[in-house]
């Protein structure tokens, strides 16, 4: 879909201005998962390693909400609802895959075997993409309660979340459209 704002750069500099918003969700992305493998992720699993998650969650969402404003805020929606997916999934992963680290290193009974960060990244992104192998299961109660929380969030993230998404960038496009007001700059 291609705006007004978008008519007015030359076909060359809107491939240039698609290209970095799409280079900047990869940055995004990999940076995230940098951090995934560096922080620290020694804690034992307990009751407050559930609150973490549920603040996570929440964190999560605020991004979310931060996302779907700085879109709907664009002049140009459409690309910087592509370099949002680069931000708004990986967290989403890292911090499942976080939790799952967590969990197994806290008792090797919750999965069905050990698992290293990429073993734990692994297998947040097959329930993510609903793939799920099954080379690594849930094992005990609350392994599989997490997934449950992932797996429903999966679904809100990838119906809703791709819904909202959109009409984020629909409603970018129709503001930028009615009030001619270019917003951002063309690197937002």
């Amino acid at each position: 879909m291609i705006n007004e704002n978008q008519k007015e750069l030359s076909r060359k500099a809107r491939k240039r201005f698609a290209l970095w918003a799409v280079v900047r969700g990869a940055l995004n992305a990999t940076a995230l998962v940098i951090l995934y493998y560096v922080l620290p992720l020694d804690r034992r699993w307990g009751t407050d390693t559930a609150v973490r998650l549920a603040i996570g969650l929440l964190v999560f969402a605020a991004v979310m909400v931060w996302q779907l404003r700085s879109i709907t805020g664009s002049r140009y929606p459409a690309a910087k609802s592509a370099e949002a997916l680069g931000l708004i999934i990986p967290v989403y992963l890292v911090l499942f895959a976080s939790t799952y680290y967590v969990m197994e290193s806290a008792s090797a009974a919750n999965f069905s075997q050990p698992l290293s960060r990429t073993d734990a990244l692994y297998f947040a992104v097959t329930v993510f993409s609903t793939v799920g192998f099954g080379d690594i299961t849930a094992q005990s109660e609350t392994a599989r309660a997490v997934l449950i929380v992932q797996m429903l969030g999966d679904l809100a993230v990838l119906g809703a979340g791709v819904r909202v998404l959109l009409g984020a960038v629909r409603r970018g496009q129709q503001r930028t459209a009615s009030t001619g007001d270019g917003g951002d700059s063309v690197g937002s």
